[in-house]
């Protein structure tokens, strides 16, 4: 490794620690020694260690002992036992207690180099994982949260408010208005941020596969489950579990979740094991389920539970101001990532989006403009990027506007049309008519209902 990794040995015996100094020191490493625990715990809270190779039976201080002060005064460090024959154990009492390997003595200079590059390893994964965290961290800081429009500006100091607490929070809005993203920017702004953000779409899998994909499962609890195997609420622990779309979650788990957010507990499919659990839990639906629950669909208590903090997100439509905004930023990170040398957008670009309804949201505006940019080969996007569909709409709202016809009258009449000619074009298929209309299949599925179109 280019970094030369510092390893302090705790023995008695002057001899073990010379012998083992000289494996290490041949392999690369930095070695300090100490005679008992009492001195390497003095040495470690003047300087950091990597690993601490240490003996378990000394005086003054014991190796269990030194493991247990070690984690009280939250010094971190890798911590690999060595014992004799008659500690085995009192090894794996260490290992219980948060060591993470022990070499029984005798051993050979291959098996202690062989664990502590075991070790090795692990802290190299355990050190990219901080980092990366680190880095999701600062990407979903409360800067990620764009808009200057009143709405957001609320939505914002929502998230600072509730972002340091174990409160359960429900964010609501349409498809495409960034609900995962306010999600993370909660749980990366909150003690939690170092531990797992586990996200799962509740509408995206199979109700048969659904709850042992939250709970887990036992062995033999059905054709197949061979093994035993962990569900997202255990790998969520000590961090934050999102679900998203929670108004398609099926009735019949909808108790099971109740009580795994007011228990913190929960058992896996198929045992009657009860498994306790620390998770932050985050909710998001783009239904209204006020009326979910009116209509039987969705649990009054449950629901009631999910609702003690509501965070609503508005549609791009209701926030013109921020568009600009978004824009840009979409246009900065996709030229980034191409590599391109794109400075902006024309004039007219801008008045095209400033006219458009996005049904899409913030999700539709970042399609677009990605796609821009990959179009673009100058330093400004001009209207020949952008998709004939959203220059309709905006041409149509300015041809209405000077024949004196009100803006919404106009957009109805285009939407109308546009619609009715994404179905000719696909022979009625909702699905691919709303890929053309580049709007989602729950808003088109809106505006057949609000314009009565067959």
């Amino acid at each position: 490794m280019a970094e030369q990794l510092r390893i302090l040995v705790v023995d008695d015996e002057e001899n073990i620690r010379f012998a083992v100094s000289n494996i290490l020191r041949s392999n690369g490493y930095q070695v300090t020694t100490a005679p008992d625990g009492e001195d390497a715990f003095l040495e470690l809270k003047k300087q950091p260690y990597d690993f601490v190779i240490c003996d378990i039976k000394m005086p003054k201080m014991e190796g269990m002992e030194l493991l247990r002060t070690l984690q009280h005064n939250k010094i971190e460090t890798t911590v690999i036992m060595m014992s004799s024959y008659g500690t085995i154990d009192s090894a794996l009492e260490s290992i219980h207690a948060g060591a993470y390997d022990y070499i029984p003595k005798p051993f050979k200079p291959d098996e202690l180099i062989l664990t502590v590059r075991k070790a090795e390893e692990r802290l190299k994964l355990y050190r990219e994982n901080l980092n990366l965290r680190r880095a999701a961290a600062k990407d979903y800081d409360f800067n990620a949260i764009i808009g200057k429009s009143e709405k957001m500006l609320g939505v914002l100091n929502d998230i600072k408010k509730v972002a340091g607490l174990r409160t359960t929070v429900l964010i609501t809005g349409e498809s495409g208005t960034g609900k995962e993203l306010v999600a993370k920017a909660i749980h990366y702004n909150s003690d939690r941020k170092n531990k797992p953000f586990i996200s799962i779409n509740c509408g995206a899998i199979p109700e048969n596969l659904l709850e042992s994909e939250l709970f887990g499962y036992a062995k033999g609890a059905f054709t197949g489950a061979y093994t035993s195997k962990q569900g997202l609420f255990e790998a969520a622990d000590g961090g934050t579990l999102f679900l998203d779309e929670i108004g398609d979650l099926p009735f019949n788990l909808q108790v099971k979740l109740l009580r795994a957010i007011e228990q913190s507990q929960i058992w896996r499919v198929g045992d009657t094991k009860v498994i306790t659990i620390d998770v932050r839990f985050l909710a998001a639906t783009s239904k209204v389920l006020a009326d979910e629950v009116r209509n039987g669909k969705f649990r009054d208590d449950l629901f009631y539970r999910l609702n003690v903090f509501n965070i609503h997100l508005p549609p791009l439509r209701e926030r013109r101001e921020d568009i600009p905004l978004l824009a840009h930023a979409f246009l900065k990170r996709n030229a980034e990532s191409l590599s391109k040398q794109i400075r902006g957008f024309d004039a007219a670009v801008l008045d095209i989006f400033m006219k458009h309804p996005w049904y899409g949201n913030v999700r539709e505006l970042e399609n677009v403009v990605e796609r821009a940019c990959i179009l673009t080969e100058h330093e400004i996007i001009s209207a020949e990027a952008i998709p004939d569909t959203i220059q309709a709409h905006s041409d149509a709202v300015t041809a209405g506007t000077e024949s004196g016809f009100s803006i919404k009258q106009i957009q109805r009449k285009m939407e109308i049309e546009l619609i009715n000619k994404a179905l000719k074009e696909t022979n009625g298929n909702k699905t691919r008519a709303a890929q053309l209309l580049e709007i989602s299949l729950r808003a088109l599925m809106y505006k057949l209902k609000e314009y009565g179109i067959e």
